[in-house]
């Protein structure tokens, strides 16, 4: 590939004026100007364009996901930088129709709702299902966002408004999260390990939640994060190129079979991952109530070494009562019931030694009666972004007119993988399958594909 830096008429001479100014103190205002018109005028100083073509498009629908990318929206903006066709169905027969391909869309186009049907531009578009189909590369621009596959639009029930969702082989999908889940820098192991747990994560979630909803993922931490093409890096690609189709599961495949895609039914669990465990990892039923081998607390020895001090370490936070029944009573109306919230109660919780994590807590309020609630739902219900009360290790006092949440560690709710830990142990030379026994022990690897 040709640098912009590359022998150019163009470049000789303004690096021969930058040297010949620079020699002079009273020339570097000149030499600043001449930096930034080389900057404007040189050929090679825009963008780069994204040149990896998308893969898998050929691939079996079992393998495409849905991606949720936002919900009840009223109008976006496109760009489609190839020629595309408005396609009838997702995949297979029908998908891409004879008809001739639609001209780009180079410019910023809106999509809106007139009169509860979608509007293309000035276009009217037929159905209130719509999936729109670019040419090669496969990449369209959404809002702004670019990502790979499909463009679909879903009109709701009531015409008022759509939600749009991204239609993408599982492959360049992991490439847009992995990279969004774990910083591109890491060790290649702990980016591979990283890989296979989000693959196994997304088709367990496509599995056991997509046949009953219009989308198999959103591209929040609801599932996992998905930034489509700006997430992509070619450390995050060599990580998803090199795990090409593995995935983790529980139990055994007869010798000499190969396991392929009928396993996506049988073997198949939840790979959550958080970004710092705090020294141990937790069992998934303590956290989101199912209960799976792989999923049982392990001890962790490396996030400490990785994690920023004030992930591992986190610092005293408080919330009034008011703060805490309000958040909490709007997540769960059923604790309307208790009114004010005047005690939570630890009942249970798991000592690791040093430190324990809260599983379950008693709240009492002022109407005498009480309930209880999953620590890990009480501290999501009181801070649902997570970044004030990052744990579940932690102790809660009361404080003034309401708690304290102190000697707190770790970030995120401890299940399966600890990411930290997972670079810690690729620094040590552990490689990306070592990485996975130790977090989900019990479960092997195998290929879909």
């Amino acid at each position: 590939m040709r640098r912009w830096y590359d022998a150019d008429p163009l470049w000789i001479l303004w690096t021969s004026l930058i040297v010949k100014f620079a020699t002079s103190v009273r020339s570097i205002r000149l030499l600043f100007i001449s930096l930034g018109l080389l900057v404007l005028f040189l050929p090679g100083c825009e963008p780069r364009g994204i040149i990896r073509p998308t893969p898998q498009m050929e691939v079996d629908s079992q393998f495409w996901i849905r991606v949720l990318l936002a919900s009840g929206v009223s109008e976006c903006t496109v760009v489609i930088p190839s020629a595309f066709h408005i396609v009838r169905t997702d995949f297979g027969p029908g998908a891409e129709p004879e008809q001739p391909a639609r001209e780009p869309l180079a410019n910023p186009t809106k999509i809106t709702l007139v009169a509860g049907r979608l509007q293309l531009g000035q276009t009217p578009l037929a159905d209130s299902q719509v999936i729109i189909s670019p040419g090669a590369p496969h990449i369209f621009t959404l809002n702004g966002q670019s990502f790979r596959g499909k463009l679909k639009l879903i009109v709701n029930r009531d015409g008022s408004a759509f939600d749009v969702l991204n239609l993408v082989p599982l492959e360049p999908y992991l490439a847009g999260v992995v990279g969004e889940e774990m910083p591109n820098y890491w060790e290649p192991q702990a980016l591979q390990a990283q890989a296979i747990a989000a693959r196994t994560y997304c088709l367990y979630i496509k599995n056991r939640f997509g046949v009953n909803r219009s989308f198999d993922v959103s591209r929040t931490q609801a599932s996992q994060v998905y930034g489509g093409i700006a997430s992509e890096s070619t450390q995050v690609w060599d990580a998803v190129n090199s795990t090409y189709g593995k995935i983790l599961v529980v139990g055994s495949t007869p010798a000499g079979r190969n396991p392929g895609p009928d396993l996506l039914g049988r073997g198949l669990f939840p790979t959550y991952f958080s970004s710092v465990c705090g020294g141990h990892t937790t069992n998934s039923e303590h956290v989101f109530g199912d209960s799976f081998t792989p999923l049982q607390g392990v001890p962790c020895l490396y996030c400490k070494d990785v994690a920023r001090l004030g992930l591992f370490f986190w610092p005293m936070v408080q919330f009034s009562r008011k703060t805490v029944t309000d958040q909490l009573t709007a997540r769960y109306p059923k604790l309307k019931t208790l009114g004010e919230i005047r005690e939570i109660i630890v009942t249970d919780q798991i000592d690791h030694g040093q430190f324990s994590r809260l599983t379950k807590v008693k709240l009492v309020g002022a109407s005498g009666r009480s309930d209880t609630l999953r620590a890990e739902d009480l501290r999501l219900g009181i801070d649902p972004t997570g970044r004030k009360i990052k744990s579940t290790i932690c102790q809660i006092v009361p404080w003034g007119d309401g708690w304290a949440f102190l000697s707190g560690r770790g970030w995120g709710h401890g299940v399966g993988m600890c990411q930290c830990g997972a670079e810690g142990m690729a620094r040590q030379g552990r490689s990306a399958e070592e990485i996975l026994k130790h977090y989900y022990p019990g479960a092997r690897i195998v290929s879909i594909y």
